[in-house]
């Protein structure tokens, strides 16, 4: 019979144990982008390069041809990785590039967390190529998109069984805090999900206006 200890999951996320990797989020691929609406994707972008900030999470930037075609990274991550540069590609599987290689092995973590455009491209070309290698593949789902809903969803389904853990950008923001008691990035956490949270950002808004509130005691 199984038997019930106060301790997470193996499989749950923490801020030190997983490498991020941004993938293409420019302008010429949100263009084409029509499984989620512009204004959401960058609303999730957002949230989760805020989070990395915050619990100082090994970070990858990438682009595809930066300065001839795709354009520049959104500045929803170059505010917040300032001293960042993008490695700039040609290839579309970002594992393919030697320097993504390098800096995989460098940072020297097992597991990696995936997010970018597009979900069937962009995405699946690493998630399928890391699985292979003997990585821990997430892939954040609400803050990749595609050409058509009917891509991603492809796209998700083919990475799920190949082995990707599939999660959202306000689970990935939770998931790294787990625990309102740890006052360190309890504000900072607060804060970003009031400014990119959507609803339970506002619900958080309301409760500590109003009445105050918070959770675990805050």
């Amino acid at each position: 019979m199984a038997t019930a200890t106060a301790s997470p999951g193996k499989t749950l996320l923490t801020p030190s144990d997983h490498t991020l990797i941004l993938i293409d989020f420019q302008p010429q691929m949100a263009f084409a982008t029509h499984s989620i609406h512009a204004n959401q994707l960058r609303t999730h972008v957002s949230l989760i390069s805020g989070a990395a900030r915050v619990f100082n999470v090994s970070t990858i930037l990438t682009t595809v041809a930066e300065k001839s075609f795709s354009g520049p990274m959104f500045t929803e991550i170059t505010k917040v990785f300032p001293e960042e540069v993008a490695i700039d590609r040609t290839s579309m599987n970002t594992w393919e590039d030697p320097r993504i290689a390098e800096r995989v092995n460098a940072i020297g973590k097992s597991r990696i967390v995936l997010a970018g455009l597009w979900t069937s491209v962009c995405i699946v070309g690493p998630a399928l190529s890391a699985l292979d290698q003997g990585f821990e593949v997430y892939v954040i789902a609400d803050a990749c998109g595609d050409v058509s809903p009917e891509a991603h969803e492809r796209a998700m389904a083919r990475m799920v069984q190949a082995g990707a853990r599939p999660m959202t950008s306000l689970q990935y923001l939770l998931e790294l805090q787990r625990d309102w008691a740890r006052s360190k990035t309890y504000d900072a956490v607060v804060n970003l999900a009031k400014e990119s949270g959507g609803s339970y950002g506002l619900g958080l808004l309301y409760a500590k206006t109003m009445f105050g509130g918070g959770e675990g005691g805050h």
